[in-house]
């Protein structure tokens, strides 16, 4: 955290007295944040070194790292389609997560100031979490926890984190389909994919979906920083949600 600008504004504003100290130091306070994001690294560099480390650190939060879950950072990296250099870089990273000395708070903070007015992002991020930890515990115990603690820090409300959870079944982003699947299900899970109540009118339905389609665009995400070996996670999310809600208008007869 930048302490300089507080320090000289504080000292700064002494000279006119108490109030004038309380506004030097809030000068000062804009001074050091303005200061922090221009050291910040870039947006998609900070986003994949930390995505890798918190995977890490939730993987290691029942002692020891489960087949199940190495199997799970694997896929993410295959699915990401890293080229081999990432790949090794990712694994380390996985493995610096994984120490006891990792920094949860440090990591996340240095994330959300990289990130600074893209929320956007950060929910990518977490989406991202969450279908490791899915994928590789069902995010129980510990892990659950840890996982909770990342999306606090980077200011993300448990309820939103829980409807993130629920349109992630499975931990693949996408809901059952087939001729095999429950028909119930399917619908279930069409509803979570699009982060709604079964009872949403047809007219918020639609305004849920296009600010779904918006807000994962690859081209949109893109712009504002997100790393090229992430962009198939937001391909992926697209394509859920826009199978979701095929789906639920052919139910409902919306034309």
């Amino acid at each position: 955290m930048q302490w300089t600008g507080k320090l000289i504004g504080g000292a700064l504003g002494l000279v006119m007295g108490p109030w004038g100290a309380a506004v030097g130091a809030a000068l000062g306070h804009q001074y050091d944040v303005t200061a922090q994001r221009r050291s910040a690294p870039p947006v998609g560099e900070q986003f994949f070194v930390s995505a890798f480390r918190l995977m890490g650190h939730v993987a290691k939060s029942s002692g020891r790292v489960t087949e199940r879950e190495i199997a799970a950072a694997r896929s993410v990296m295959q699915s990401q389609r890293l080229t081999p250099a990432q790949v090794k870089t990712a694994i380390a990273l996985f493995n610096e997560g994984k120490q006891p000395d990792f920094d949860l708070d440090r990591e996340m903070d240095a994330l959300r100031v990289s990130c600074q007015s893209r929320p956007q992002i950060l929910r990518v991020f977490m989406e991202i979490q969450l279908r490791f930890a899915l994928a590789g515990g069902d995010m129980t115990g510990v892990a659950r926890g840890r996982v909770a603690r990342a999306a606090a820090l980077l200011g993300i409300a448990p309820q939103l984190l829980a409807r993130m959870e629920a349109a992630l079944p499975g931990g693949d982003g996408r809901f059952p389909a087939g001729a095999g699947a429950d028909h119930a299900a399917r619908m279930l899970a069409a509803y979570r994919t699009l982060e709604v109540d079964q009872s949403v009118s047809d007219e918020a339905l639609t305004k849920a979906y296009r600010r779904l389609m918006s807000r994962h665009h690859p081209d949109k995400l893109k712009a504002n920083g997100l790393p090229e070996s992430m962009m198939a996670h937001a391909q992926q999310r697209t394509q859920a949600v826009r199978e979701a809600y095929e789906l639920l208008k052919e139910q409902r007869g919306i034309i």
